[in-house]
Parts: C-alpha cells; structure tokens; sequence
C-alpha cells in the first residue's frame, strides 16, 4: 500500500547523485528492510565513525536494534547522536563492454534519525519480539522468553522511519554508444548481468538435540519462504 508521505522529506535523505534509481513510494522502503537480515549501524564514537553489522527488526515506521548493554556503540546511539542505519541487497554483477562501466543491481535503504533507548519493559518485549520473528519467524511463541537478568543485559533502540531514502539498481549495462559498435577485426565483449541470490541450506540440528526431535514447521516454512 502506497502512503502519501514522501521518502526524503530532508536534505540530507534526498538522493542526487543517480537520482533517476531513488525509489519514492514508502512501500518499497519497507520491502528492502523486511526483505534482509543484518543492517549496518553507523555513529561516531571517540570522534570518529564507526560502522557495524547489526541486526533488526520493523514494525510500522519503527526498526529496532538491540545489543548488550557492554557494546559502545548503542551506548552512544542512544545518547541522542545522529545514526544513520543501511540495508543492502547484492542482486547482480553488471558486466559492461568498458571497465568504467562495470556494476552492480542492488536494493539499498538508508535511514537517518536519532535512535530512541528503548525503557518501557513492555516496548522492550515488543522490540525483541519484532527482532526475533524479522529473523526467525514463530520463534517467539516457541521458545522460552528472556529472563529478567537477560532482559538487563540488552539494549533496545527504537530509530524512526521518517528520514529514509531508497535506491535501486536493475538492468543491464549502460554502454556508451561507440562501445556498442563493434570494430572490423576486433572481438565482441560480452556484456550483460550475473544474478547473485542468497541461497538457504538444510537445517543442522544442534549437536546436543535428541535425534528423534524433528525440525519444526517454522524452520521448514523458513526455507520456503526464503524461496528454497
């Protein structure tokens, strides 16, 4: 469903390099997120930027992150320092007739804001429930809960979705039109995409399960939707 608010509604989250692959509707926004696994979360910490892999979950307009109290880097994202979150999707190489021409198909999504600590105990369950069920959905329901002492040990961010852009590559190469000549006596260049996907493998029981237990739905339902 389109929404009628824009996706770069600042400065900083409007796209003007490439503008022609910048993606408005808020829906696809949504797609790129709910559709990858790890994020990579970016804040300056001891007067220089930081970049880590970290993972996530959405609800609505709202992500959230989570991590040990210990890690430095949510502790200064939940300082009230800008954070600037991203998800990339590798979908192709792009093979050109020219070097300067050679890329990649990809899906990306970066979000700017400041990520909220997360305190209420009741948003804080909702937030690792949206990060459990992103990355393995029905585990929530199937598994023991966290624990007090567990629940002590996490930090919960909430960042909004409102200054958020999206830019994507499809297609083939874009050649220049003297490469797309071909020359007498010289051979033609191969041009054209290597699609690259994620693939998801069998499940691997943990070594310390009874072998009579048996994968249960939601793994297998997993790997269906994951298009295996």
């Amino acid at each position: 469903m389109t929404t009628a608010r824009p996706l770069s509604p600042t400065d900083r989250s409007t796209i003007r390099r490439g503008g022609r692959r910048a993606r408005t509707d808020r829906a696809e926004l949504h797609a790129v997120l709910d559709a990858g696994l790890i994020g990579h979360l970016g804040v300056l910490l001891g007067g220089g930027p930081v970049v880590l892999p970290t993972g996530y979950g959405r609800r609505g307009e709202t992500l959230y992150l989570h991590g040990s109290t210990g890690a430095a880097s949510l502790r200064a994202a939940s300082e009230g320092l800008p954070v600037c979150f991203t998800v990339t999707h590798l979908d192709g190489i792009v093979y050109a007739r020219s070097a300067f021409h050679h890329s990649v198909n990809y899906r990306c999504a970066v979000v700017h804001g400041t990520a909220r600590l997360v305190t209420d105990d009741d948003e804080r369950l909702l937030g690792l429930e949206t990060l459990t069920e992103h990355l393995a959905p029905g585990s929530w329901s199937a598994t023991r809960l966290p624990d007090r002492k567990e629940l002590a040990a996490t930090v919960v961010l909430a960042l909004d979705l409102t200054e958020a852009s999206v830019k994507v590559r499809t297609g083939p190469p874009g050649d220049d039109e003297r490469d797309l000549r071909s020359a007498p006596g010289r051979e033609q260049v191969w041009a054209g995409v290597l699609p690259l996907r994620t693939l998801v493998g069998e499940p691997e029981p943990c070594p310390l399960l009874p072998a009579d237990v048996p994968v249960p739905a939601r793994v297998r339902e997993r790997r269906v939707s994951s298009g295996v």
